[in-house]
């Protein structure tokens, strides 16, 4: 069952994720990644969240975290696209673009699930 339930969430992340890159538009070798950027970044910011809501304060079932954290999230933000649209925009001679990019999207990845576990400990913080 445990299968089934990351696999669903799965699903739902990587279709939710290839939304989100289609409407922000592909790279095309010559643009910063906007999309993968903002997938990585809110996908961290609602791992932050659900951090707090299903590892530290347990309010959900340990089927939830598998669902959205493993599942959904894992598929949501995927680090091997990141990693491709660095190489792809190094590759291209795009160095000071793909050099940004990366550490925009480390920064704000790490910064978004940093705020978002603040918030969420602050603002639940006796669940």
């Amino acid at each position: 069952m445990q299968w089934l339930i990351v696999a669903c969430g799965g699903a739902l992340g990587a279709m939710a994720r290839f939304g989100v890159i289609n409407y922000l538009a592909p790279i095309d070798g010559t643009r910063f990644p906007f999309g993968t950027v903002l997938v990585n970044i809110s996908g961290s910011f609602v791992m932050g969240i659900c951090y707090v809501f299903l590892d530290q304060k347990l309010i959900l079932s340990p089927e939830w975290r598998l669902l959205v954290m493993t599942g959904f999230l894992g598929a949501f933000t995927t680090f091997s696209a990141f990693s491709l649209d660095a190489l792809l925009l190094w590759n291209n001679g795009f160095h000071s673009t793909a050099l940004a990019y990366v550490l925009t999207t480390v920064a704000g990845c790490i910064l978004g699930i940093s705020i978002a576990v603040l918030l969420a400990q602050k603002i639940f913080p006796t669940l």
